[in-house]
């Protein structure tokens, strides 16, 4: 089995979030299972995987499993679905708050939260607060959006978490926390309990333990002689100091979807970047490190000489029929466009795009810019406060426009000329991958890892010294000023798309998994499963 592990996936997700969906749509096209693994508690996952075309079956979420709720038929919960064990109840709908407050003879006993009218239009139960005789909140209870009381909380009489259950749909508690005062007198989680349906209890100091429970059940669970159970670290800081001391043999997987140093422009000097330094310096204790890109493969090469085996395989995948679209010619796009669809967010330097627009304004003066995704309000909205300053320093507040996320990224990138990028690192960039099978012509700086192998220098694009602004405008105005060179690199980008087919990024997944299965029986003649036989007498005893 070939499993991705990942945090959560929410209504908005970043690359690598995408990355993984294309993944698996690429694993269900040539019949290869796989699931989705997700360490957080999220009573919305399956709704939103659902969206994004993800089956229940290739669902696997740590909490779902312990609650043997992987696989359900959604049954809506209504607001008078809930029982409150009192009678003579009204209902008074808090609009503003998407809430209702639930009375009995005029005492409040409960407020139902409502799921948002994005998820739903229907008044679907989110959560339940529940209140005493007094009026005290003394326990929360959450459903899932498939109609089940999945997490109650229960409240100590000043208002603090005592106790979190975790049930099963039909009811019986799966998973339990405890919160107790450490000894400087704040209240944390002191440990975990899981609950087996066969009543066996297992206790954990800390979610850790509890994930270690997960992964050694399902490697068991899964495990098969001739096909190795592979464990591809998506969000490696979530699993990598639990895969390699697992009892039961395991190939495991380091995927690195960013750069692997800290500086990405000083690769072999700088220090590593804190989400892989763990991984990074453990490497060998794995089977595999998979970059995206060969020139991020040759430098993790050339600076950790890992003794494992390394793959390059790019996390972006386009589907054939895509490939084989009608293409739009320039001439049919917007005049003079650029489009941009990333996060909001300081690293990827949206700003210093606009400043290049607004350096070639004065040959190009109807130049225009359409940015798509949702905004990073982190180090006090830097970067919408870099945005502003210049579009104000180059009056381009007309002809720059700013949109929310949109999951019609192709669209929007049909209708553009140019793709910009001035990122001040990458794993790879997906959202410039996409844009070049649209045809869209790709400018930017030399940044690692991605944008300066997507693009190839003087074919589909221009790559320009790293932070060279004035070197990115004059790609603009060049681009904009010869109408047959633009259509030319055009015509490349949708060519050299065909990199990131289907059945080109499949061949380097199966690599990886034939040299998986090379290694796997030597893995397996180390391995002992547990004993299972002769434990309960009573089954034994002699008539």
């Amino acid at each position: 089995m070939n499993f991705f592990l990942n945090s959560s996936f929410n209504a908005k997700n970043s690359g690598i979030e995408h990355a993984q969906l294309k993944r698996a749509k690429l694993f269900e096209k040539f019949g290869e299972d796989y699931r989705l693994v997700f360490r957080e508690w999220n009573p919305l996952l399956h709704y939103h995987l659902n969206k994004n075309g993800i089956e229940d079956k290739y669902i696997l979420n740590i909490f779902d499993y312990f609650q043997e709720a992987l696989d359900l038929e959604a049954k809506p919960l209504k607001p008078k679905d809930i029982e409150f064990g009192v009678d003579n109840l009204t209902y008074d709908k808090d609009k503003e708050q998407n809430r209702i407050i639930v009375y009995s003879n005029k005492q409040i006993v409960g407020r139902i939260n409502l799921f948002d009218k994005e998820v739903t239009d229907e008044d679907l139960v989110k959560s339940v607060e529940l209140f005493d005789g007094f009026s005290n909140l003394y326990r929360v209870d959450f459903y899932d959006y498939r109609g089940f009381l999945s997490m109650a909380q229960w409240y100590t009489p000043d208002n603090k978490i005592a106790t979190e259950t975790w049930y099963t749909p039909d009811g019986r508690p799966a998973v339990e926390d405890y919160f107790r005062f450490n000894a400087a007198g704040k209240l944390e989680k002191s440990g975990f309990k899981i609950i087996r349906k066969d009543g066996a209890v297992r206790t954990h100091n800390n979610i850790v333990g509890v994930i270690k429970d997960f992964l050694e059940s399902i490697n068991v669970e899964f495990m098969d002689k001739n096909n190795p159970n592979i464990y591809v670290m998506d969000r490696s800081d979530y699993f990598e100091e639990i895969l390699e001391n697992l009892n039961s043999p395991t190939y495991t997987v380091l995927h690195l979807h960013n750069s692997h140093a800290g500086d990405a422009q000083k690769t072999d000097t700088s220090i590593m970047n804190n989400n892989y330094e763990y991984s990074l310096t453990d490497a060998n204790r794995y089977d595999a490190i998979v970059s995206a890109t060969e020139k991020q493969t040759n430098d993790v090469k050339k600076r950790f000489n890992p003794a494992i085996d390394m793959f390059t395989i790019p996390v972006g995948v386009i589907k054939n029929e895509d490939l084989q679209q009608k293409r739009v010619p320039m001439a049919n796009r917007k005049k003079h466009s650029i489009v941009v669809t990333a996060r909001v967010a300081p690293e990827k330097q949206i700003n210093k795009i606009i400043d290049a627009m607004g350096m070639a304004k004065k040959e190009i003066p109807d130049i225009n810019m359409e940015v798509y995704g949702y905004v990073d309000h982190s180090n006090d909205d830097v970067a919408m406060k870099r945005i502003n300053a210049s579009l104000d320093e180059y009056d381009l507040r007309d002809s720059v426009k700013l949109h929310e996320y949109t999951n019609d990224v192709a669209a929007v990138q049909r209708n553009a000329q140019i793709y910009a990028l001035a990122s001040v690192m990458e794993g790879f960039n997906l959202a410039l991958m996409e844009a070049q099978s649209q045809g869209d012509v790709g400018i930017t700086f030399d940044t690692n890892y991605g944008p300066n192998e997507l693009i190839v220098n003087d074919e589909n694009g221009y790559v320009v010294d790293y932070d060279d602004t004035k070197a990115l405008s004059d790609c603009m105005v060049k681009l904009f000023s010869d109408d047959d060179l633009l259509q030319s690199m055009s015509d490349k980008a949708y060519e050299l798309s065909n990199r990131f087919s289907e059945d080109s990024v499949w061949k380097a997944w199966e690599d990886l998994i034939n040299s998986a299965k090379k290694t796997w029986q030597d893995k397996l003649k180390t391995y002992h499963s547990d004993i299972t036989q002769g434990l309960n007498d009573m089954e034994h005893k002699e008539a």
